[in-house]
C-alpha cells in the first residue's frame, strides 16, 4: 500500500475531499418514488434511433413519477470526438420532444459534460488510492499485449487480473522508482480478492433477477498520467456522476448487462448506494434468414437525421417507438398512446424490429388527421431547413396550397393518405403550383407516351376541349364534357369495348380522361381530377389544356 503522502502528492494540493462534493450535490428533494434518469450520449458519433428510443423512455419514466431527466455528455474519449455531434444531439432531442430537465445549459448538478468534471473524478480516485482500493499501474502496451497472448495460449479469460496483474501487489519502492523516472501510469481499480469464480446477482427493472460471474478484472479507472485533462474511463465516471447527480434509475441498452458486476464493485468501493438498472432490448432489423441489430453504419434508418431530414412527424415516430417499447400502446389511438405512461416491466427482452413500412403507414394515418393549416405549418418548418425553394411557393400561394390539401381530405370518411412525411409534399402536391409544375409540351410529351394515343388525335381532342371547356361545379357534368368529346374523336365508351377491337379506336374513355389528367397534373395518377381542377381554378386548367393542344 502506498504511503498517503505519496498518494496525495500525485494530485493538486487544493483538491477537495469527497465530503465537499457530497455537500455540493445534496440528495434531491423529490416525491417518494420519483425517478431521476439520464442519457449519456458520447460525441464520438451522432445519436441514432436507439438513443432516441432510450431517451424517450427516460423522459417518460421521470416525468410520470415526478422525477428529473438529465442529459450528460460523456466525452472522456476526446481523441475520437466528431465535430458537430453536440449540435446534432440538441437538434434530435428537440425534434423528438425529449429535451432534458437538466443539461449543459441548465441544472444545479453540473457540469453536465464529463471533461469539465476532472476535479470531481480526481477526488474519488485519490480516495480509492488512499484506501488501497486502487493502485498505480505502469504496464506498457507491449507488456499488456504479451499478457493477452499468454492468456490466449493458455486458453484462459483475457484481462488484467490475478497473476497477470503486474502492478497489483507491487513493492511501494518499485512504484516510487517509476514515479521518480516520470514514467506514465494509469490508475486501476483493485477488484475484490474473492471475486475470482464467485457469482453475483442483481434485479433488473425489465429482466428481473440476473446472475453473472463477478468481475475479476482490475479495470482502469483513470487514464494515463501523461494526458491532460486527467479523465476517467466510462465505468468510473458513470459511477461517480450517477451518484452525485442523484440518478436512481439507469435505463440503457442490453449490451451493458455484462458490466453490472464491475459497476456493483465500484459503487461498493466508493461507498455509494447502489442504483437500479433497466436494460433495454436493442432495436433490430429484419434481414434474409433472420434479424440483426440495427446498425448506424449499415442502415440509413438507424440515424436520427434520416427521420428529421425526410420530415417524419415526431409524434408519429414517437408513437411507433412507444409501441415497440410497450406493445399495448400500439393498440391505442396516437394521442392516447403518447400520454399513457410507459411501464418498464412491460418492455420485452427480445429486440423489437424497426419496420419502415409500418412507420410510414402510421405516419400517413397521423398526417391524415391534421388540418391543412397544420400540415402547411409543419411543411414550412421542415422546408426552411431542407427545401428552401418551397417556402416562397407556399407563402405566395397559401390559399391554393390549402385548397390542394383539401382535395379528397376534407369532409370525407377515408381521407387521402399521400403524405407520409413532409418531404413527400413536393411530389404529392407540387403540380398544383405554377412555380413547380412543368406543363405538358404538346402531344409529343413523353409523359403521354404510355397512353399510346396518336398525336393528331391528342391535338384535335385537346383543341376541342379548350374551345368548349366549362368549369362546372358538378363532378358528373364536368366529366361528361370529356366523355362527349372522347366519343366525338372516336374513343371507345369503355375499356371492354376497346379490347374487343383495339384497331377500331384510338383508345377508350380511360385513355381520353388520362390525357386530361396528365395535362392537368403531369402524371397518370393523382387526386380526384374534378376536385383538382376546382382547386386550380378555370384559368389555370385552361392554360394546362392549351399546352396539351400545343397552343
Amino acid at each position: 500500500m502506498l504511503d498517503r503522502t505519496v498518494v496525495d502528492g500525485l494530485f493538486p494540493a487544493d483538491l477537495p475531499e469527497p465530503a465537499h462534493w457530497e455537500e455540493r450535490y445534496p440528495a434531491r428533494e423529490l416525491p417518494e418514488g420519483a425517478k431521476v434518469t439520464r442519457i449519456g450520449p458520447s460525441p464520438t458519433g451522432f445519436i441514432h434511433l436507439g438513443g432516441i428510443y432510450v431517451g424517450m423512455i427516460d423522459r417518460d419514466i421521470s416525468s410520470n413519477t415526478g422525477g428529473v431527466y438529465l442529459v450528460r455528455i460523456e466525452d472522456t474519449d476526446q481523441a475520437r470526438e466528431v465535430e458537430g455531434a453536440l449540435e446534432q444531439f440538441d437538434r434530435a432531442f428537440e425534434y423528438f420532444h425529449i429535451s432534458a430537465d437538466e443539461d449543459r445549459n441548465r441544472g444545479s448538478y453540473g457540469p453536465y459534460v464529463q471533461s469539465e468534471r476532472e476535479q470531481i473524478y480526481l477526488t474519488y480516485v485519490r480516495h480509492l488510492l488512499r484506501q488501497d482500493k486502487a493502485y498505480l499501474c505502469f504496464a506498457t502496451k507491449e507488456e499488456l499485449a504479451a499478457i493477452t497472448s499468454r492468456q490466449q495460449g493458455a486458453k484462459v479469460p483475457t484481462g488484467y487480473y490475478g497473476k497477470y496483474a503486474l502492478w497489483r501487489n507491487a513493492d511501494p519502492a518499485d512504484v516510487a522508482a517509476k514515479l521518480a523516472e516520470g514514467a506514465p501510469y494509469v490508475v486501476r481499480f483493485r477488484a475484490p480478492d474473492d471475486a475470482d469464480g464467485r457469482r453475483t446477482s442483481f434485479v433488473d427493472a425489465i429482466r428481473g433477477r440476473l446472475e453473472h460471474e463477478a468481475n475479476r478484472n482490475d479495470a482502469v479507472i483513470l487514464k494515463s498520467s501523461d494526458q491532460s485533462p486527467r479523465l476517467p474511463t466510462y465505468h468510473f465516471a458513470h459511477a461517480v456522476d450517477d451518484h452525485l447527480m442523484r440518478v436512481n434509475l439507469v435505463i440503457r441498452g442490453e449490451e451493458w448487462v455484462s458490466s453490472v458486476p464491475l459497476h456493483q464493485q465500484l459503487f461498493a468501493a466508493l461507498e455509494f448506494d447502489p442504483i437500479e438498472y433497466a436494460h433495454i432490448a436493442l432495436l433490430m432489423k429484419q434481414i434474409p434468414g433472420g434479424k440483426r441489430k440495427l446498425s448506424k453504419r449499415k442502415d440509413p434508418e438507424a440515424g436520427v437525421d434520416f427521420y428529421i431530414g425526410a420530415g417524419y412527424p415526431a409524434d408519429a415516430v414517437l408513437y411507433y417507438l412507444r409501441g415497440l417499447a410497450n406493445g399495448r400502446l400500439a393498440e391505442l389511438p396516437l394521442a392516447e398512446a403518447l400520454s399513457t405512461p410507459i411501464q418498464l416491466d412491460q418492455c420485452g427482452v427480445a429486440g423489437p424490429l424497426v419496420d419502415l413500412v409500418k412507420l410510414e403507414d402510421i405516419s400517413a394515418d397521423h398526417i391524415a388527421t391534421l388540418s391543412g393549416h397544420q400540415i402547411l405549418d409543419a411543411v414550412r418548418v421542415w422546408a426552411a431547413e431542407y427545401d428552401a425553394d418551397l417556402i416562397p411557393v407556399l407563402d405566395n400561394e397559401t390559399e391554393l396550397a390549402l385548397r390542394a390539401l383539401a382535395v379528397e381530405r376534407d369532409g370525407v370518411e377515408n381521407p387521402r393518405k399521400d403524405l407520409r412525411k413532409w418531404s413527400d409534399f413536393r411530389d404529392a402536391y407540387g403540380f398544383f403550383f405554377t412555380g413547380l409544375f412543368v406543363p405538358v409540351d404538346g402531344p409529343a410529351d413523353e409523359r403521354l407516351a404510355p397512353l399510346g394515343v396518336a398525336h393528331d388525335v391528342v391535338t384535335a381532342f385537346a383543341q376541342d376541349l379548350v374551345a368548349g371547356y366549362e368549369h362546372l361545379d358538378d363532378p358528373q357534368e364536368w366529366f361528361n364534357q370529356i366523355r362527349g368529346l372522347a366519343a366525338k374523336h372516336g374513343f371507345a365508351a369503355n375499356a371492354k369495348e376497346y379490347k374487343k377491337d383495339p384497331d377500331a379506336y384510338p383508345g377508350s374513355i380511360r385513355e381520353a380522361s388520362q390525357l386530361v389528367r396528365v395535362a392537368i397534373t403531369g402524371a397518370t395518377r393523382s387526386p380526384d381530377l374534378h376536385a383538382t381542377a376546382q382547386a386550380l381554378g378555370a384559368p389555370e386548367v385552361l392554360r394546362r389544356l392549351r399546352s396539351l393542344a400545343g397552343l
